[in-house]
């Protein structure tokens, strides 16, 4: 959940700090004070889009940071390390925690905290960090994407994102660990179909790759490489190829420290000398004396050392051009067997590891080609039988759960709106084909908002208002299954009024006993129905508008709610919305 939010530099806003507190929090203010700021603040905040044009003038930088508690760490709901996957070909995803992004990009929290930040420089250009670590938008956005969805516009939407649709099905179905099943038991068939591909290859493209891996792992290991051999020789060759150079620099070490009267050993040694002298007639220049004492010492023993080395180096031409040659032979093997000649070495010796394998696999009489197919078969019909159970359930999910959708929809001011779950079979053939890693569905939220309108994707609902309500119900419905924590919306009450509003701040109020929701309304019916109200002003200081932020509790919730309810703190006004805030919500 969003805990805390600071912005300075943003639009109107010249600095605000806000405390976001558990439960239904409701933002409220005149029309044009804003209250939208705020949201686009959170929204750049979480990996939006930027324009130089946000940044308050006359800053030069903008920004935005906000404190998250994740769910499963600091927060009430358990968690997972697991690393979210996305099967390249469908395009479709496994649901992932926050906790498991941050695992799987190196991120810590702290005891269940994260801090976000993100800047927008007048040049542009902007900046993220989680934590500590920068991150791209990209980063951001996905991680986001986890903490917190915004409704009434069209990013942070989990639930616009096609394929998380057949992720909440199946998580409202009660199918999810059934469907980590099966794609274990998928991964296992398309195993086995890979292989019987290679073993029913032709003959000559069978022996051909046979030839070529055999040759790859025979060059390799007759060059006996060691890990990181090439970095030490590239080491050795510098060091052997400036022997000249070298050998001079070392003389005049040696010369300096020690092989003259007026080296550093000799002078440290008339110190040495005069000093114990003087310590005879001044018994507090004790701590110098052995200073000076442990200076010839040390001097002295860097100065052998030297010496020693100097004895030592010699210019060895045979060894130079063994290095040479050894670093010319790891050159080429990278050219052949790695990603660039610059490549570690290590990709020669992972390449020499696949290459065995294949060989192992391609290897005559290795493997009984008749039973392999038998398995295969009998896998197949597993995936095939397994993928039909899943459709199956998932059909029965989807009817069950359109008609929750449309009844709720109902009550929230939408009668007559149509939803429906769409689960059709994949095309193809062949269990390999027509299957995916998690089944034989395509699943998509379909939705016809006016009676007599096609049912459409519903990503193609165009009112904000409509959109928001459709998200107000299916969080509803998917309350104890979706990981998102933090739920905002706006416009949510564009079109509505009476008993509908009523319905919809009910709606949002038992939504917050499992997340932390953000409203802006205008509408007082649904503003009451809150555990917290934000009010948001604009104001004229300096010559200089801006809007500020506060939290509106006691007597002032109720002139609030008041003017929502009339436009003026009428003592009718006043004594109803005391009245609401009684029934319906808390004065504070």
């Amino acid at each position: 959940m969003l805990e805390d939010l600071t912005i300075k530099d943003f639009a109107l806003i010249d600095s605000v700090s806000i405390e976001f507190p558990r439960g239904f929090t409701v933002l409220s203010g005149e029309t044009g004070a804003g209250k939208s700021i705020l949201i686009g603040a959170l929204s750049f905040l979480l990996g939006g889009k930027s324009d130089a044009q946000m940044i308050r003038s006359p800053s030069h930088e903008a920004s935005v940071t906000g404190t998250f508690l994740l769910a499963g760490i600091g927060g009430e709901k358990g968690g997972t390390n697991d690393v979210p996957k996305t099967d390249a070909a469908s395009g479709e995803e496994e649901a992932v925690t926050a906790e498991a992004w941050l695992f799987a990009h190196g991120i810590e929290s702290d005891d269940g905290r994260v801090l976000v930040r993100r800047t927008l420089r007048d040049s542009g250009k902007s900046s993220a960090w989680i934590q500590s670590t920068p991150v791209t938008r990209a980063d951001l956005a996905s991680f986001s994407a986890l903490l917190v969805d915004i409704h009434g516009q069209h990013d942070h939407q989990s639930l616009m994102r096609v394929p998380q649709h057949r992720v909440f099905l199946d998580a409202r179905a009660g199918i999810t660990e059934d469907v980590h099943r099966f794609t274990a038991l998928y991964a296992e068939l398309v195993e086995k179909r890979k292989l019987l591909d290679e073993l029913n290859a032709s003959s000559e493209e069978r022996e051909r790759k046979i030839e070529m891996y055999s040759f790859a792992v025979n060059e390799i290991n007759e060059a006996k490489l060691k890990a990181d051999e090439d970095a030490s020789l590239s080491e050795e060759e510098g060091r052997l190829s400036s022997y000249e150079k070298l050998a001079s620099d070392i003389d005049a070490i040696t010369n300096m420290l020690s092989d003259n009267e007026t080296s550093a050993v000799s002078i440290l040694k008339q110190v040495r000398r005069d000093a114990s002298h003087a310590l005879e007639m001044d018994k507090t220049l004790s701590d110098l004396d052995a200073r000076v004492e442990s200076a010839f010492y040390e001097v002295s023993d860097i100065a052998e050392e030297f010496s020693a080395y100097k004895d030592k180096l010699v210019f060895d031409p045979a060894r130079l051009a063994e290095v040479q040659e050894r670093l010319s032979l790891i050159y080429n093997l990278k050219k052949k067997y790695a990603s660039s000649p610059s490549a570690p070495l290590s990709e020669v010796l992972d390449y020499a590891a696949e290459a065995e394998a294949n060989l192992e696999r391609l290897g005559a009489g290795t493997t009984d080609k008749a039973a392999l197919e038998k398995d295969a078969a009998e896998t197949e019909r597993r995936v095939y039988m397994a993928a039909k159970a899943l459709s199956e359930k998932r059909k029965v999910a989807g009817e069950a759960m359109s008609k929750e959708v449309e009844s709720v929809l109902a009550k929230l001011g939408m009668k007559g709106t149509r939803f429906s779950v769409r689960v059709e079979e994949k095309p193809g053939s062949g269990a390999v084909q027509k299957c995916g890693p998690y089944g034989m569905d395509n699943v998509e939220f379909l939705i016809s908002a006016n009676p007599g309108s096609p049912l459409l994707p519903l990503a193609q609902i165009a009112s904000g208002g409509e959109l928001s309500r459709v998200m107000l119900a299916l969080k509803t419905i998917f309350a104890e299954t979706d990981p998102v924590e933090t739920l905002v919306f706006d416009e949510i009450d564009t079109g509505i009024g009476g008993e509908v509003a009523v319905s919809v701040g009910s709606h949002l109020k038992n939504l917050a006993k499992n997340r932390q929701i953000l409203c802006i309304t205008h509408l007082a019916s649904i503003a009451v129905y809150a555990d917290n109200q934000i009010k948001i002003e604009k104001g004229v200081a300096d010559g200089k508008t801006s809007s500020r932020c506060r939290s509106v509790r006691g007597d002032e919730r109720v002139k609030e709610i008041a003017r929502m309810l009339s436009g003026e703190n009428s003592n009718e006004s006043l004594e109803h919305a005391r009245s609401m805030l009684e029934r319906f919500g808390k004065i504070g």
